[in-house]
């Protein structure tokens, strides 16, 4: 119980509220002419960014959860990928003002031939649906089988955010990669047997053979 409400007290209160700390920096830095010489892509860059590690620390909460077997974690989830999909749409909408001028035909022709723009939209409008049908009310009225199949789509836009990441960035592939990492980390980890080893892994003796 004591951990119960550290989560509900403390951990989800700083995940809703410093969920605006890097978009508060941005702006920060936008206003004092620190984004270098291209604040608009700049911007676009930092919020998918942010996007995607937000989507990411959402994700990792089931497998925390199973770790620690502390379901608390399951708490944090709904405003970590709440804050994703805010980023995500910041996200969008740098790129529809900056890139596109909201020129549709435009914007239309990419989403259509440029393959990272049409995996990165198809992961917002993933994220897009998750938001909408993330109010409790919405959820019962969906229903748990459906409502759980849906949002089990958060995996999917995950796994496009990394892919439309990785082809963004084309050559210093760091942080896309290491994206690529924690997510199968994540995935693997949902693993019955995976997280069975990992919670019960028995010490052997000294001196003994493996």
């Amino acid at each position: 119980m004591k951990f119960d409400r550290l989560v509900d007290q403390v951990l989800r209160p700083a995940v809703i509220i410093g969920g605006a700390i890097p978009l508060a920096v941005l702006i920060h830095r936008l206003l004092n002419d620190k984004l270098g010489a291209n604040p608009p892509e700049a911007l676009e860059h930092a919020t998918g960014f942010a996007a995607l590690w937000f989507l990411l620390a959402s994700l990792s909460c089931t497998p925390l959860r199973k770790l620690t077997t502390r379901a608390a974690f399951t708490r944090l989830r709904k405003p970590l990928g709440l804050w994703a999909f805010c980023y995500a749409l910041i996200h969008l909408c740098c790129y529809l003002v900056f890139d596109q001028s909201l020129l549709f035909a435009e914007i239309g022709y990419d989403i259509v031939k440029r393959p990272y723009i049409t995996v990165g939209f198809a992961a917002f409008l993933i994220l897009l649906a998750l938001a909408v049908t993330s109010p409790n009310a919405v959820a019962r009225r969906l229903g748990g089988k459906r409502w759980k199949s849906l949002h089990r789509l958060v995996y999917v836009a995950a796994a496009l955010g990394v892919l439309h990441f990785l082809w963004l960035v084309k050559l210093d592939v760091n942080r896309p990669v290491a994206a690529a990492v924690f997510l199968i980390a994540v995935l693997l980890l949902r693993l019955p047997w995976v997280v069975s080893r990992a919670v019960a892994a028995p010490e052997r003796p000294l001196g003994s053979k493996p």
